[in-house]
């Protein structure tokens, strides 16, 4: 079994998201065992695996990629979108625009702390598009 589709995640402000009800909502029934591919059709924001359970975790990573990237326009030749727009396409190949997930038992199986993420790396990135393919039997 394959199924593809395609959703739209509403606009949210700069920042690390927890998206994962968000996913889990647009997905339908999982298969008993298999993977789940998501794609993000952006280069200024990407997916991300990590902590779920303490808040301060998505606020100090988002201090990271700033301190690591920062918005200084005299650093770089891509500045006609704002001075979000080229670190925001650095912190993005950093992190990466795909996550493989694994389907157990008709559920993601994700670690007890794990969390599906999205980096928000803009002011104003928009809404947001993500492919989903479920392959598995």
């Amino acid at each position: 079994m394959i199924n593809q589709t395609e959703f739209t995640l509403d606009p949210r402000p700069r920042g690390i998201h927890l998206i994962t009800g968000d996913i889990t909502g647009r997905l339908g029934t999982l298969p008993r065992c298999g993977l789940l591919s998501l794609l993000i059709k952006h280069t200024s924001a990407a997916l991300a695996l990590n902590e779920n359970a303490d808040p301060d975790v998505r606020r100090d990573l988002r201090e990271i990629f700033d301190r690591m990237v920062p918005e200084d326009p005299s650093r770089y030749l891509h500045t006609d979108e704002g001075p979000d727009d080229m670190p925001s396409h650095a912190k993005s190949v950093i992190v990466g625009s795909t996550l493989t997930l694994p389907i157990t038992d008709g559920r993601l199986n994700l670690g007890t702390w794990q969390g599906i993420y999205l980096c928000e790396f803009r002011d104003y990135g928009g809404p947001r598009r993500i492919v989903a393919t479920v392959i598995g039997e």
